[in-house]
């Protein structure tokens, strides 16, 4: 093997490991609603190359406000699924869309785009 051939498989290898970093090990926003008067958990949500935050920490049995502000036209975030829920919304560019649900259970529940690319998740208290 030749240089060459020697810095294309170490550029290579370190690529994957960015992207393995970048998709599994980054270190999460977490978020925490606030509670309006009415008793309704809200939290703003910005869509931008990712969730921000991407962790948000609800209470069960409360209804919740989920505003989700896509700041961008990029074709992966166009589309919002929080499957347990069974919410599946288009999210219009620059344009805040809100979803609304009341969690049962406790746990952990993802939402991702349409192209599970950008997630996140619900951790339910």
């Amino acid at each position: 093997m030749d240089i060459s051939q020697l810095l294309v498989t170490l550029g290579g290898l370190g690529l994957l490991a960015f992207v393995a970093w970048f998709f599994f090990w980054a270190p999460h926003r977490v978020g925490a609603a606030t509670l309006t008067t009415d008793g309704v958990q809200q939290v703003d949500i910005q869509v931008k190359g990712g969730y921000s935050p991407d962790v948000i920490e609800l209470r069960r049995g409360q209804p919740v406000q989920l505003r989700f502000h896509r700041a961008e036209d990029s074709s992966c975030s166009e589309e919002l699924l929080i499957p347990d829920f069974q919410v599946r919304r288009t999210l219009p560019a620059y344009q805040t869309t809100t979803v609304e649900l009341r969690p049962q259970h406790a746990g952990q529940f993802e939402f991702t785009c349409g192209m599970h690319m950008l997630r996140g998740s619900l951790l339910v208290k």
